[in-house]
């Protein structure tokens, strides 16, 4: 018995802001909203999936956003999506650097820390 690989990630949100998760994750990180099946989209909440990308969002009445826990994504011409971040109104951080890495942290609209990486070219 193994684990295989991640199926999905997912992330919490406030109630309603369905509407906030869609203008960040399809319009700015480009990652299509999918709907929900049916038994569990009365809970509220949304999912974006490209190919083996699947980021979940949920629904907490008692949210916090993940502010240190994360998950890293990695992303193509990063230099195009900090213009488009910064565009949007959002502004990203970067941490120590890491070997073999471009990166910055951005906040989606509810404060949860979602990493963008790119491979540097040889």
């Amino acid at each position: 018995m193994r684990i295989k690989e991640i199926e999905h990630a997912q992330l919490a949100m406030p109630p309603g802001k369905e509407s906030e998760a869609h203008t960040f994750y399809e319009g700015i990180l480009g990652i299509p909203e999918v709907p929900k099946p049916p038994n569990l989209a009365k809970g509220g909440g949304c999912w974006f999936v490209r190919d083996a990308l699947k980021i979940h969002l949920g629904v907490e009445n008692d949210f916090r956003a993940a502010r240190k826990a994360h998950p890293a994504l990695l992303v193509e011409d990063l230099p195009a999506l900090k213009t488009l971040i910064k565009a949007a109104g959002y502004s990203f951080n970067t941490d120590e650097p890491l070997e073999g890495y471009d990166r910055i942290y951005v906040n989606d609209p509810f404060g949860n820390r979602i990493e963008l990486m790119e491979p540097l070219a040889n």
